[in-house]
């Protein structure tokens, strides 16, 4: 009797056991399934307002800062091609030579013509001298005294037009040798050796283009341009002195040339066309990489908003459709997800400018493995981590 209520308590333990066991283990599935587990925890940045620039990007071309036309000013066969091709010509040297003979024949005459004239000046000076005396003693008449004088200053004039025609030749005479107008780079000839040049017009034999440094020529829309005024009137945005504008070329293969540039002027008018003004800025173009007629893209800092609002890009997640989310943490450290306008790039950072508020917390490490409603650890994220992070993982070079 003893030993059978020993086996009914031995059961009845068991059995209670097999219960507690059963319980814990529900209560354990359902708590993993309300998700009741210790909270994620993840990096956050708080959202602050800080200076940043106003960056546009606008299309354009390199132009050459001077060209000139190399023609012929005189007529001629063409005898000689004294440059290179695509060399660089200092202003001054010769380029071509055109067939001096015809002009030396014309610079020696007209040399001719101002001895002949010099010659006849002395005579009538010397007749117009001796009337003068005998005039006073009436031994020639004032009428021949008169013609006399006047036969003088007509040979002096004649001088005169005879010198005047010896410069022309002279220049002429000069002009068979064809120099380089300015110093730059020259290209193709446009006529050979043999070609009979400035018959009719001045033959263009040539184009030199200085290319350093060089304008880059761009347009912007005026609506732009009034959009940017009225924002700088009503205080959003702070000017930037034309001296300080920032710019940077973006080249047709999505480098960026290694010189800043400066802005020199921007247009007073309006292309009733196009609607758009036109801007130039100069660039440093030592090593000849613009090439004038290249497109590229100018990145233009026209203002600065002190107030903007900016979130690291590894905290902004982008949908099918283009639109932009960040993941907020809450007081309650509840995430909440939210729809952000972010359309401005600076540096590895987005520009906000709707969707998140001054001292909002964006999740920037741990996003995947948080969603909306999760509650959530929150500790600061580190810029100098994620440097660290980066030198990690990019390759040194050699």
């Amino acid at each position: 009797m003893h030993s059978s209520k020993v086996v009914f308590r031995s059961l009845g333990l068991c059995l209670l056991a097999v219960i507690s066991m059963t319980g814990c283990s529900h209560n354990e599935a359902a708590s993993q399934k309300q998700g009741e587990g210790p909270p994620v925890e993840v990096g956050v940045v708080t959202v602050k307002s800080e200076a940043v620039p106003v960056t546009t990007e606008l299309p354009g071309r390199i132009d050459a800062v001077r060209m000139a036309q190399v023609r012929a000013r005189v007529a001629g066969i063409l005898l000689k091609q004294l440059f290179k091709e695509g060399a660089d010509v200092n202003e001054g040297d010769v380029l071509f030579e055109i067939d001096p003979a015809p002009l030396h024949a014309i610079y020696d005459s007209a040399k001719a013509n101002v001895a002949k004239a010099e010659a006849n000046l002395t005579q009538a000076q010397a007749k117009a001298d001796r009337y003068k005396n005998l005039v006073e003693f009436n031994a020639v008449s004032k009428q021949d005294y008169v013609d006399a004088v006047a036969t003088a200053e007509q040979a002096g004039a004649e001088v005169l037009a005879a010198k005047a025609a010896l410069e022309t030749a002279s220049l002429n005479l000069g002009y068979a040798k064809v120099t380089a107008p300015i110093s730059g780079k020259i290209g193709k000839a446009k006529v050979t050796e043999g070609a009979l040049v400035g018959q009719n017009e001045a033959t263009e034999l040539a184009v030199i283009q200085q290319m350093d440094p060089v304008y880059f020529d761009f347009t912007q829309s005026s609506t732009d341009v009034l959009r940017l005024r009225q924002a700088l009137k009503k205080g959003n945005l702070q000017s930037v002195s034309p001296e300080a504008v920032k710019i940077s070329l973006l080249l047709e293969d999505g480098t960026t040339y290694a010189n800043e540039g400066k802005l020199m002027f921007s247009d007073i008018s309006v292309d009733p066309t196009t609607g758009m003004i036109t801007l130039r800025a100069e660039f440093p173009n030592a090593e000849r990489m613009l090439l004038p007629g290249m497109f590229a893209r100018a990145r233009l800092e026209q203002a600065v908003n002190n107030e903007a609002l900016t979130v690291p890009q590894r905290g902004v997640a982008r949908g099918p459709n283009g639109t932009a989310t960040v993941l907020v943490v809450d007081a309650d450290n509840k995430v909440q997800s939210r729809l952000v306008q972010a359309e401005t790039a600076v540096g590895d950072k987005w520009v906000v400018s709707s969707g998140v508020k001054a001292g909002d917390r964006v999740i920037v490490e741990g996003v995947q493995k948080v969603r909306p409603g999760a509650t959530v650890k929150t500790v600061p994220f580190v810029e100098s981590e994620k440097q660290e992070a980066s030198a990690q993982t990019t390759p040194k070079a050699n």
